[in-house]
């Protein structure tokens, strides 16, 4: 089967099919693309709706999510999310293996085929040449014969009139024979251009013509191979995906599986619990009797001025009415006595952590700044280490006040757990470290509770504390002459303000790239943009190394 023999005169069909050829790759071509703005246009929407239903950070729909039942909705988003990074997968597959390949394809093809189809009409030209010149060596031949023959008439004729002197004659009889000869130089001449013709005709229909065509049927089969390959592509970009979008909802399951409604409804028990008893029966109080009444201890017309101490938790009091009675809105007390006893250990527990976080982070800072003054201490014209004194004795001190504030709130959470009795004026008078700083507010709280008969009480305030890092010195040199690359991304911990040569300033929580490890003096070397780049302390920023470069590593 060969398009050669057997389409020997079908040259035009051939290319007008190679050119349809050509349209059908270039329409798959689109139809693909279409295909990855699809896929792009859905991660995109599926991202978006992801983003939308997560919770907002330090608000009270993030502390919905301690439930299983909400959790496994946060699972479900996260899951989605990566759901739709895999048809992002699938458009880039696409993009760069079908739409990118076959593209150049097509222009290869567009050129071969232009390259066959020239050639093909070169060798029609050269034998309608041929053609041609048969035609002409032909008619010339027929013209000669016939001139030929009236010579040689014309001179029969005047050989035989009488009258006609011989000279006419011989002049006759020599202009025959030149026809004659010409006539047989024209029929030479046609003997030879025919059988050149006939050789020229030969090899153009059964070696030329079937050459190009040959190599034009390579050609558009290779086309069809290739937009079969592609589509055999097509299918396997998609089945790719497929198994990390089975563990997205395998995730999507598991995360269903771990709801829990009895976990929720005791979730529900320890958010809400008071701690307190419900209240006991009301004593009947005779109004029939002439004599004064006693007022029961668990009415609630207890007279505001009676003088007497808060009742304790858990006794026959109006305390015990303090779920059925509205919560007023105003700030609370320091040591939130004005919660029912669950709600308070809660809320002073929660005080004791962040005050240790709060900890926690002022001596990261002194652990850097400390770090900062031992270099410069070793390379003074880094900076001066006296600058950073000032700023160590401020954490030192704060540092300090934090951890009285955590004693101060863990004896208040001694006392309501029931580790610690009750701390007595004495006791008060004793704790001389923060005496000074918060008898005002332990008084005013008594005063509070004394003073509301009807039990009412007030919900925390949440209160943060923003610390600061100030500016510290440093002094380097760049050597400018090539960019270092690239090794890896860091995150600011803290904020820190570069005022020297050598050192740029970064806000806590911006994003940076990482172009020089610390080499054991303390210091990274970090780039903002191709502008912007300098020095910062190594315990103020966490570092993610490249696993190409040498491995991710994180520097707290």
């Amino acid at each position: 089967m060969s398009w050669g023999t057997e389409l020997w005169d079908q040259f035009d069909n051939l290319e007008k099919h190679t050119q349809w050829g050509i349209d059908v790759l270039e329409k798959y071509i689109k139809f693909v693309k279409e295909r990855t703005e699809i896929e792009l246009s859905y991660a995109k929407q599926l991202r978006n709706l992801s983003k939308k239903y997560q919770p907002k950070k330090n608000s009270k729909e993030e502390e919905e999510y301690r439930y299983t039942s909400t959790r496994a909705f946060l699972a479900t988003l996260n899951e989605m999310n990566d759901y739709a990074g895999q048809h992002e997968v699938i458009s880039e597959n696409m993009t760069s293996l079908i739409t990118g390949e076959l593209s150049r394809y097509v222009q290869e093809l567009k050129q071969e085929r232009k390259s066959h189809f020239h050639d093909g009409r070169k060798a029609q030209q050269h034998i309608e040449t041929c053609w041609k010149q048969l035609e002409a060596s032909k008619r010339r031949f027929e013209r000669d014969c016939k001139e030929a023959d009236r010579a040689q008439q014309y001179f029969e004729k005047m050989d035989a009139d009488i009258n006609v002197t011989k000279a006419d004659v011989e002049k006759a009889r020599q202009q025959a024979q030149l026809r004659h000869q010409m006539a047989e130089d024209s029929k030479a001449e046609y003997s030879s251009t025919l059988q050149k013709f006939n050789s020229e005709q030969h090899d153009h229909y059964y070696t030329h013509i079937p050459n190009i065509f040959q190599k034009i049927q390579e050609m558009e089969e290779r086309r069809i191979v290739r937009i079969g390959e592609s589509m055999k592509t097509f299918a396997e970009v998609d089945r790719q995906v497929i198994p990390i979008i089975g563990k997205c909802l395998d995730e999507i399951t598991k995360a269903a599986e771990l709801v829990d409604h009895k976990n929720d409804s005791q979730l529900v028990i320890e958010a809400f619990k008071s701690g307190f008893e419900p209240p006991g029966d009301i004593d009947f109080e005779d109004f029939t009797q002439p004599m004064k009444r006693t007022i029961s201890d668990s009415s609630l017309s207890n007279s505001r001025g009676d003088g007497k101490s808060e009742p304790k938790f858990g006794s026959k009091s109006k305390g015990k009415l303090w779920p059925f009675i509205k919560k007023n809105k105003g700030a609370g007390p320091e040591d939130f006595s004005n919660l029912p006893p669950e709600q308070r250990r809660k809320k002073l527990q929660q005080k004791v952590d962040e005050l240790n976080r709060d900890i926690q982070k002022e001596m990261d800072q002194r652990d850097a700044l400390t770090k900062m003054k031992d270099v410069y201490i070793k390379n003074p014209q880094m900076g001066d280490a006296a600058s950073v004194d000032h700023r160590l004795a401020e954490l030192g001190q704060n540092i300090e006040k934090l951890r009285i504030e955590v004693q101060k709130f863990e004896g208040w959470l001694a006392e309501v757990e029931g580790r610690l009795p009750a701390r007595t004026d004495h006791a008060r008078r004793q704790s001389g470290l923060y005496e000074a700083q918060n008898t005002s507010a332990v008084n005013s709280c008594a005063q509070d509770r004394e003073s509301s008969p009807d039990g009412s009480y007030t919900e925390e305030q949440s209160q943060e504390t923003e610390m600061k890092v100030p500016a510290t010195d440093f002094d380097d040199e760049f050597d400018d002459e090539e960019p270092l690359p690239t090794i890896g991304t860091c995150k600011a911990l803290y904020t820190f303000e570069g005022q020297n040569e050598g050192t740029i300033s970064v806000a806590e929580g911006e994003m940076l790239y990482v172009i020089e490890e610390d080499k054991g003096d303390g210091w990274t070397r970090i780039r903002r943009n191709e502008d912007e780049e300098g020095y910062v302390p190594t315990s103020y920023v966490e570092v993610y190394l490249d696993k190409n470069a040498k491995g991710a590593m994180t520097y707290i």
